[in-house]
């Protein structure tokens, strides 16, 4: 299963390309640029790891606004996706994870995992935010349940909003495992790609018990759960 193939990675690596183009600073995309080049290069990954940690210092941390029709290709190439919330770095950064060759899938996966493992907070929320994009997209399946047990908001909210790979993707315990830690860690839940196609009969009852010790403890529900619950009474 696919959620967008390489042609459509390619063009929508190009749409960031141009929103990195309008938003760096002349020198820094050229550094960009000629960083990439030696990361093609190499065989090994210390090029990729010393351009994937600098990026912040030539990128700002400032928001990239796409305008409209911008929004709108990204949506038709990759429906559910967004930049919403993005950063200039972050863009480069995922960006950066799309130029990587994936034809020796041995290399692609180590060079990629290699980045999760040596990973600041911000870098995680880079590497989880492109988990859409990377080939081999069942290879990633352990990491995104992995990054679910995550106690860092960014991280889980990189993995939740505007990201189809986990409802794509994960199994429905895991997926189960991801809408819980929403609530409980009161994420906004609207933006879970696919929240109401996956609802299944296991999370209702495990929504209904949690609805049940909020309420015995006297404190609020938020109102998607019932809605989520009425969705899945209405199945049965």
């Amino acid at each position: 299963m696919l959620l967008i193939d390489r042609v459509g990675i390619n063009q929508l690596a190009e749409l960031f390309l141009r929103l990195i183009k309008r938003n760096l600073k002349p020198e820094a995309f050229d550094w960009l640029q000629d960083k990439v080049n030696l990361v093609l290069r190499e065989d090994r990954s210390v090029q990729l790891h010393l351009c994937f940690a600098h990026l912040p210092r030539m990128a700002s941390r400032d928001l990239v606004v796409p305008d409209p029709d911008e929004n709108q290709e990204i949506s038709r190439l990759l429906p559910g996706y967004s930049l919403e919330g993005w950063t200039l770095d972050k863009l480069c950064r995922v960006w950066l994870l799309t130029q990587l060759p994936s034809d020796d899938k041995e290399k692609y996966l180590k060079k990629i995992s290699s980045l999760f493992a040596a990973a600041e907070m911000n870098e995680q929320v880079a590497l989880y935010s492109a988990l859409p994009l990377y080939a081999y997209p069942e290879a990633w399946i352990s990491r995104c349940e992995e990054g679910i047990r995550s106690n860092i908001g960014t991280v889980l909210e990189a993995i939740m909003y505007h990201n189809p790979y986990p409802a794509a993707f994960l199994t429905q315990q895991a997926w189960n495992q991801l809408v819980l830690k929403a609530f409980f860690t009161e994420k906004d839940v609207r933006l879970i790609v696919g929240l109401k196609e996956r609802m299944n009969e296991a999370l209702a009852f495990t929504l209904q018990d949690y609805v049940h010790e909020r309420l015995a403890a006297h404190r609020t529900v938020a109102p998607e759960i019932y809605e989520l619950i009425e969705q899945m009474n209405q199945k049965i």
